[in-house]
C-alpha cells in the first residue's frame, strides 16, 4: 500500500484501569505478550492494568504497562495488515514503544527496559518532593522567561513538554510549581494546573539516571531499524544504535519538542495511526495538522482503523 503512515504512541498520563484488557480478552497473541511481560518482570499485568490499583500511579510501573499496551496494539495490527509506517515517533515514555515499531527494541525487553526507566527516575527524584504542571495559554517565549527569572531567583522549575501552541509542561520542585503556578496566571495563562506526577520528567533533576539507562540501552537495543524514529530531544529522524544510545539519555533531562516534531513530519505523511489506550495524542495533533488520525486502543478500534486505511489507499 502506497499510503504514508506515522504510527504515534502515547507517554505517561495515557493510562487507565481497564487498558488492554480487551486484547488480552480476544487474541491469543496479546495474552502472551502480557504474560511473558509478566513472567520476565514479576509485574501481575493483569491486576495492575485490569484491577483498581495505586501502583498504575507509580511511574515504574505506569510506564511499563503504557508501553506493553501500545506494543499489543501495534503487534495486532502489523499481524492483520501490510501497512508499514514510514517513520514512527513517542511522546515522551512513548519514544520506546516508536522504537519497537521501528523494530530496534523486542516488545518484552522493551517493557523491562522502562520499568527500569520508571525505577531510575523515581530514585532520582526521591530525596525531594517533585511535580509538573501544565501551562495553558502562554507562548513559549514567555513560559521560558518566567522559567528562568524564577531559576535565576533560586526555584527550581523548567519547561519540559511542548507539546502544542499554548500548552507546555513545567517540571520542577513540587512547592516551586506551587509557587510558580500564581506567577504564570499572572502572564496570562487561561490555567496553571498541577499533574498527578510522582517524578520531574526531563529536567535536570534526573541527571543521575542517565548512565544506568545508557548501559541498559546497550544491552538491549538493536541496530535493524525498519523505519526511522523522531527524537523528542531533536525533533528529527535517527535509525541507528549509535544514535538512539546518545538521545535515549538525554531524553531524560531534555524537554520533549513535540510539537515541533509534528511540524518537521507532517509534510511527509499522509496520516497518523495511534496506538495505546485512548487518543492522548489525536487531541495534540489536531492542533498541528489536518491530516486523518486514527487510533487502536481495543479491538473493535483495530478493525475500523484497518477499514479506513484502506479507503485512504
Amino acid at each position: 500500500m502506497s499510503i504514508k503512515c506515522a504510527f504515534v504512541f502515547p507517554g505517561q498520563g495515557s493510562q487507565a484501569v481497564g487498558m488492554g484488557q480487551d486484547f488480552f480478552n480476544h487474541s491469543e497473541v496479546a495474552k502472551k505478550m502480557l504474560i511473558d511481560a509478566s513472567t520476565q518482570t514479576g509485574i501481575d499485568f493483569t491486576e495492575l492494568m485490569f484491577q483498581e490499583s495505586a501502583m498504575l500511579g507509580q511511574t515504574e510501573y505506569t510506564q511499563p504497562a503504557i508501553l506493553l499496551v501500545g506494543a499489543m496494539a501495534h503487534k495486532l495490527f502489523i499481524d492483520a495488515t501490510d501497512i508499514r509506517p514510514v517513520l514512527t515517533m513517542g511522546h515522551s515514555l512513548g519514544e520506546f514503544t516508536a522504537l519497537v515499531a521501528a523494530g530496534a527494541l523486542d516488545a518484552v525487553d522493551a517493557v523491562k527496559l522502562v520499568n527500569l526507566r520508571g525505577q531510575l527516575m523515581a530514585k532520582a527524584c526521591s530525596k525531594q518532593e517533585v511535580g509538573m504542571m501544565v501551562s495553558l495559554g502562554l507562548d513559549d517565549e514567555t513560559v521560558e522567561k518566567l522559567c528562568q527569572e524564577q531559576r535565576d531567583a533560586g526555584l527550581q522549575v523548567w519547561a519540559v513538554n511542548y507539546n502544542a501552541d499554548g500548552q507546555i509542561v513545567i517540571a520542577g520542585i513540587k512547592k516551586d510549581l506551587e509557587l510558580f503556578a500564581p506567577m504564570v496566571k499572572e502572564a496570562g495563562a487561561k490555567r496553571a494546573m498541577l499533574l498527578d506526577m510522582s517524578v520531574a520528567s526531563h529536567c535536570p533533576l534526573l541527571e543521575s539516571a542517565s548512565a544506568p539507562l545508557e548501559a541498559k540501552l546497550k544491552e538491549m537495543l538493536k541496530d535493524e531499524f525498519i523505519a526511522p524514529v523522531i527524537s523528542n530531544v531533536t525533533a528529527k529522524a535517527y535509525n541507528t544504535k549509535a544514535e538512539a544510545l546518545d538521545l535515549l539519555p538525554q531524553q531524560l533531562v531534555k524537554p520533549v519538542l513535540y510539537k515541533h516534531s509534528m511540524a518537521n513530519i507532517d509534510d511527509d505523511v499522509d496520516c497518523y495511526i495511534e496506538f495505546g489506550h485512548g487518543n492522548v495524542l489525536k487531541g495534540l495533533n489536531r492542533k498541528a495538522t489536518k491530516k486523518p488520525h486514527f487510533n487502536v486502543s481495543d479491538m473493535a478500534s483495530l478493525e475500523a482503523t484497518i477499514v479506513a486505511i484502506k479507503e485512504l489507499g
